[in-house]
This record gives C-alpha cells, sequence and structure tokens, in this order.
C-alpha cells in the first residue's frame, strides 16, 4: 500500500523518533544517576563466567540492533507494506512509554546490568506491579516496532539476536534477585509475571 500522504520522510523521521526517545530517556537517566554517583553502566563487571559471557553479548546485540535499524532507515529498506510501518512505529511508542515508567518507578535502583557491589532495593511498585522486567519489555516492544517499520534479512536477524540475548539476561537478573532478596522477590514473582500480568488474587504492593 502507498503511503496516501505521499510525505517521503514521515516514515525515517517517526523510527528516528522512536529510537531517539528510547535512547535519550537512557542518557538522560544515566547522566542524572553520575551526578549522585551512581555508575548505571554495570555490564560486564561480574567475574562469573555465564554472567559475564551474556552480559557482553546482550550488549553486542543492542549496540548491533540499532545499528541494523539506522542502516536500513538511511536507505530506506523494508519489505513491509506502509500499513505495517505505521503499526510498527505504535509499537515502538509504547515501547519508549514502557522503558520511561521503568526507569522513572526504578528510581536510584536502576542498573544496566547485574551490580558487582551496588546495594539497590527491590522494586515493586509502579509498572512493577504488572512486570517484573519493564525495562527488558520496552526494549522488546521498541526492536519488533522498529522491525515492523524497516522490516528487512538484516534488522530481522538483528532482532531476534537481542530478544533472545535480552531474555538470557532477564534470566540471570532474575536468579541474582532471588538471592539478593530472597522470600521477598519469590513472592512477588508469584503475583507478578515475567513480562506483563498479574496472576488472580495478587495482593497489591
Amino acid at each position: 500500500m502507498k503511503n496516501p500522504y505521499n510525505i517521503e520522510w514521515l516514515f525515517p523521521a517517526s523510527a528516528l523518533f522512536v529510537l531517539a526517545f528510547f535512547y535519550g530517556t537512557y542518557f538522560v537517566k544515566k547522566i542524572l544517576q553520575n551526578r549522585k554517583g551512581i555508575q548505571t553502566r554495570q555490564i560486564g563487571k561480574r567475574k562469573e563466567k555465564e554472567v559475564h559471557t551474556v552480559e557482553i553479548l546482550m550488549s553486542i546485540a543492542t549496540l548491533l540492533c540499532p545499528a541494523a535499524e539506522l542502516v536500513s532507515i538511511a536507505l530506506n529498506w523494508s519489505v513491509l507494506p506502509d500499513d505495517a510501518r505505521f503499526t510498527g512505529f505504535l509499537v515502538g511508542i509504547i515501547g519508549d512509554v514502557i522503558f520511561l515508567l521503568a526507569v522513572i518507578f526504578m528510581r536510584d535502583s536502576w542498573r544496566a546490568g547485574i551490580p558487582d557491589k551496588d546495594k539497590t532495593e527491590l522494586v515493586t511498585r509502579g509498572i512493577y506491579k504488572f512486570s517484573r522486567n519493564p525495562a527488558f519489555l520496552g526494549f522488546d516492544f521498541m526492536y519488533v516496532g522498529l522491525l515492523l517499520m524497516y522490516g528487512n534479512a538484516g534488522t530481522l536477524v538483528f532482532t531476534l539476536f537481542a530478544v533472545i540475548m535480552l531474555h538470557l539476561q532477564i534470566l540471570q537478573e532474575e536468579r541474582y534477585l532471588e538471592s539478593t532478596f530472597g522470600e521477598a522477590y519469590t513472592e512477588y514473582k508469584k503475583r507478578v509475571f515475567r513480562y506483563l500480568g498479574r496472576r488472580r488474587g495478587g495482593k497489591n504492593d
């Protein structure tokens, strides 16, 4: 389906907005935490081999995926119709908002990667009442949204790689949280799903 408005810049601008909103949120939060003496990025700090490897691969995936998306935007490389691209924009914006809410409600306990020495609190308020991993959920929505906007072989491969690595990172972080917070996190897991949703009968936090 052709773009009924014939605006050539519409989809590139929309895709760049989704990316800028998402990574702008990340870097603003990082700057604010750095001013407080908090090291936000702690990817690869842990010495355990499995943890270190997954975090490094996740870091690579989250660099390659937006790079592939930017190349696709520059080349206007998409095999999908405009309707799918518009849907992709909406999905990407949802991802941006979810990520923003995750960062806001995590406050100064937010970290990129599993902290080595920093003490953080178990956050179960706000959006964390409905998702144990809303920041990762935001990543997934944003990546899938951009995939729908610029669907091609390259973005498909890198999106799948990123989503898989983010999931493996979630599994590692959940093991860390369970060992750190014990029964409090175990009870939280019983109430709230990994990605989205609450179990019936779950008490409010």
